[in-house]
């Protein structure tokens, strides 16, 4: 159970590490505008448009990740299956942020897939 914990905190950490590279962009689009970001981020073009929609995308996937772990943690489904699937999960996901902002489009819908399928399969293998 330990393993899928880690796998939450990791999963939960990366809506807020893919913050960094937007942030990053909006310091290039004349200066970090703390003021109004949703607007300054709305004129992101390029690599700070992907890293925006990366930054969104990981809140995406945590809606469906995080209650997947925490059924499978309260239903005491923890075995080797699932803790597999909740690695995947993250790992996936970190490639996606990185394919995003390569701007590699199949592997990037590929990886999102593997890591949406992961989550799903979590939640139906703790159907009794």
């Amino acid at each position: 159970m330990t393993t899928l914990i880690w796998c939450l905190f990791i999963a939960t950490l990366l809506p807020l590490l893919a913050k960094g590279p937007v942030a990053y962009a909006m310091n290039k689009l004349g200066g970090y505008n703390n003021n109004h970001p949703r607007e300054q981020q709305s004129k992101l073009t390029g690599f700070g448009a992907r890293a925006l929609a990366a930054h969104q995308n990981a809140f995406e996937s945590l809606i469906i990740f995080a209650p997947a772990v925490l059924l499978a943690i309260a239903t005491h489904h923890t075995g080797e299956n699932i803790v597999l699937l909740a690695v995947v999960h993250v790992c996936a996901r970190v490639a996606y942020n990185i394919f995003y902002l390569m701007d590699i489009d199949k592997l990037r819908s590929l990886v999102w897939f593997v890591a949406t399928i992961s989550s799903f399969t979590i939640i139906y293998q703790c159907i009794p």
